[in-house]
């Protein structure tokens, strides 16, 4: 786990995006690079937890996409902040921040913030953005992302069939794509097993293992 410096914040706005999923906005505490994250307490002396940094690097704040763990230490304690509420909050840090123009991304659930803080900071960098999950309601910002990138937002359902959705996991879908160039970048980001699933999907259609990049996204 992480343990960088925090600093106290005041929480912005929470917004609800489905059941289970939320935006937490907060000050901007210094600039950043698409791809980073911040940690997060509820305290200053409590346990910090990492999240990457969902909004755009021109945005005036900064928005946290969080999944909520009924039985995680943090999500549930968060779920109940409101606007105003306090949280100690690191400056932003990573590397996962070298992409590459006209790359192709791939995330499956909250995952898809680092790729979509690319997308908010510069669409033109995504040559191919998809996205699983498990319904409809999982497909966070749908309509924007669909807006401009057209046909070049490809979004996976495992459960259920969606309209204008791939009926299926990433890693299905990948099997039947026609792939890009061989000089072509693939961002990966999502849970352990969705990375390495797709990982070997991807070399075995041959695509070299450097041009796979990867971050588990708890």
């Amino acid at each position: 786990m992480s343990n960088k410096p925090l600093f106290e914040v005041r929480i912005l706005r929470h917004e609800r995006i489905n059941e289970q999923v939320r935006l937490l906005w907060l000050p901007k505490l210094s600039s950043f690079k698409a791809g980073q994250m911040v940690s997060i307490s509820i305290a200053p002396d409590s346990s910090q937890r990492l999240y990457s940094i969902c909004s755009g690097e021109k945005d005036s704040d900064i928005a946290i996409l969080y999944d909520i763990k009924r039985d995680g230490f943090l999500t549930p304690k968060l779920d109940e902040l409101l606007a105003g509420n306090s949280l100690w909050v690191s400056a932003p840090f990573g590397s996962f921040t070298d992409f590459v123009k006209g790359s192709w991304f791939l995330a499956s659930g909250t995952g898809i913030a680092p790729f979509y803080s690319l997308f908010r900071t510069n669409p033109e960098f995504v040559g191919k953005l998809v996205h699983g999950g498990r319904d409809e309601s999982s497909f966070y910002f749908m309509n924007e992302l669909t807006e401009t990138l057209g046909e070049n937002y490809i979004r996976c359902s495992s459960r259920g069939i969606v309209k204008d959705t791939f009926h299926g996991r990433v890693t299905e879908w990948l099997q039947g794509a026609q792939l890009a160039d061989a000089a072509t970048k693939y961002y990966l980001c999502g849970s352990a097993e969705m990375v390495v699933d797709t990982r070997d999907v991807l070399i075995s259609r041959g695509v070299d293992y450097d041009k796979i990049i990867s971050e588990i996204y708890f």
